[in-house]
């Protein structure tokens, strides 16, 4: 008869027991979504560092801005909240469209970025502008009191979308109107910081924002655009 080592047995079977969960594990700490906004959170972040990453020609956003605020159709009076503002590339142009009658909410998650907007805004004599200190779940605007929200490059930064839609909704008045600036994920196609960065695409963005309260109503992306989309909708 032949003799079974039941103990060497066991000892393999631990082993590859083992190695499984550490693969496993290994899988599950790949898979988990990349953390888009821990380097906002840091408390020494450098906003002139910023200023260059975000106000510097290659970035379509920055090359075209003048583009995507005139698609948006502002006029003088009327009330527009940017969400994600960074450090404050749109709101001259944005005070420009509204007016000394009109208001501008420049809203961050950033305290450092809302200082420097405030010292900006102050300098340009803009006083149409108030910064405002968000949250990663709510742009804390009152009910009904933006005609429109403009979100350049920061959906893609919405970890909770639907709490900050909700919030970006409620704050809109009847009728109000959301412009999304963002990174077109096109797999095979997109740039590796677009593939790594941006969790999803522009069809897919768009059915999350028409599931919650709104209805696309014109893509208005700037001719020469190639890494990034413009969509407009409308507060149901």
């Amino acid at each position: 008869m032949k003799y079974i080592n039941r103990s060497s047995s066991l000892k393999a079977l631990l082993l590859a027991c083992a190695a499984l969960a550490v693969s496993v594990g290994v899988q599950a700490q790949q898979a988990e979504p990349e953390d888009v906004n821990a380097p906002y959170r840091d408390p020494n972040l450098d906003v002139e560092v910023w200023v260059d990453r975000f106000e510097s020609e290659g970035r379509e956003a920055y090359d075209f801005r003048e583009q995507i605020v005139e698609g948006i159709g502002l006029r003088p009076g009327q009330s527009v909240a940017d969400v994600g503002a960074g450090t404050g590339l749109f709101e001259p142009l944005l005070a420009a469209r509204v007016g000394g009658s009109g208001k501008v909410y420049a809203v961050d998650i950033v305290p450092s970025f809302i200082e420097h907007i405030e010292e900006k805004a102050a300098e340009r004599g803009l006083t149409q502008v108030e910064a405002v200190l968000g949250a990663e779940d709510s742009i804390r605007l009152p009910a009904d009191s933006v005609d429109v929200v403009f979100v350049c490059d920061a959906y893609h930064h919405f970890e909770d979308y639907e709490a900050m839609l909700e919030s970006i909704h409620t704050a809109l008045r009847p009728g109000g109107k959301l412009v999304i600036v963002e990174f077109d994920r096109v797999e095979g196609e997109s740039p590796e910081f677009v593939l790594e960065h941006i969790r999803a695409s522009k069809e897919e963005f768009t059915d999350e924002i028409e599931a919650n309260g709104f209805r696309l109503t014109d893509d208005a992306t700037v001719d020469g655009m190639s890494e990034t989309f413009v969509r407009h909708f409308e507060k149901r």
